[in-house]
């Protein structure tokens, strides 16, 4: 796709940095005009040896039964694990590692995790999320007793954690990573101030209710009704709605359908 059939709006990538990236980089290879406005900062885990310690544990014998399932709430989530871990490291045999999206399951492949010990929703799934990785989780094996890692942030997948104890299981969470407010760079301050100014040009890709949390501080005086916001959840839309987005459209966290919902926006 060229120039002139490129959309008309351009969107703003608020994940993370590192995932924006390369967010930013799949959506212009589209022929989509994307910019990068990160509102969440990722920072490092804030205790690298007892993370170093759990997952050492994961297959253990002796007074510790062998996990069953890791389930890992992001893409941050599997990186701040995988960046702490002493060279050489494996994957523990017959523990399932399991993501909620297509970003996750990116991240664990990388990491040479078996692909056939990944369980997520499949790639056609309407929706991303704990529900849907549920969906795929109950029927895979019977989970009284069994020993389960939930590796995320400061928070997350409480629900999930909820579904797996109703089942029997047995499940503990570890930090990977911690959630910080934006630090905008002097370029990113300017985006900002122009995706204000000029509301019609862009359309904000939203896939986080946190990083929405965020733009109360960084534009106090800002009023969204003039903006649009494309969201990867309902959980997400409902929160934009709530901030003021005067249009809100859920679209399926992929670089294509956001692409695609991009060129039916007029200009």
């Amino acid at each position: 796709m060229n120039d002139r059939t490129a959309p008309a709006r351009c969107a703003l990538v608020t994940r993370p940095r590192a995932q924006g990236v390369v967010w930013q980089q799949r959506l212009r290879a589209l022929g989509a005009r994307a910019e990068l406005l990160p509102l969440i900062e990722i920072d490092p885990a804030p205790d690298p040896a007892a993370l170093r310690l759990w997952f050492a544990a994961l297959a253990a014998g002796g007074p510790f039964q062998p996990a069953a399932l890791v389930m890992f709430v992001s893409p941050n989530a599997a990186t701040g694990l995988f960046e702490v871990l002493p060279a050489g490291w494996r994957w523990p045999a017959g523990t399932l590692a399991a993501a909620t999206g297509p970003g996750t399951v990116a991240a664990l492949r990388a990491a040479d995790v078996p692909a056939e010990l990944i369980v997520a929703p499949p790639e056609d799934a309407t929706q991303f999320d704990s529900e849907a990785l549920w969906a795929v989780l109950e029927p895979r094996r019977d989970w009284a007793g069994q020993r389960v890692g939930i590796v995320r942030g400061d928070g997350g997948r409480d629900w999930l954690a909820a579904q797996l104890r109703a089942a029997g299981a047995r499940v503990g969470f570890v930090q990977s990573y911690a959630r910080a407010a934006p630090r905008l760079s002097a370029d990113e301050q300017a985006l900002l101030k122009q995706a204000l100014a000029q509301p019609a040009a862009f359309a904000w890709l939203l896939s986080s209710s946190e990083s929405i949390d965020h733009l109360p501080a960084l534009a106090p005086a800002a009023d969204w009704q003039a903006a649009l916001a494309l969201a990867s959840h309902p959980r997400i839309a409902e929160r934009a709605r709530a901030l003021g987005f005067g249009r809100v459209l859920e679209v399926k966290p992929t670089p294509e359908a956001v692409t695609q919902a991009l060129g039916t926006l007029p200009a």
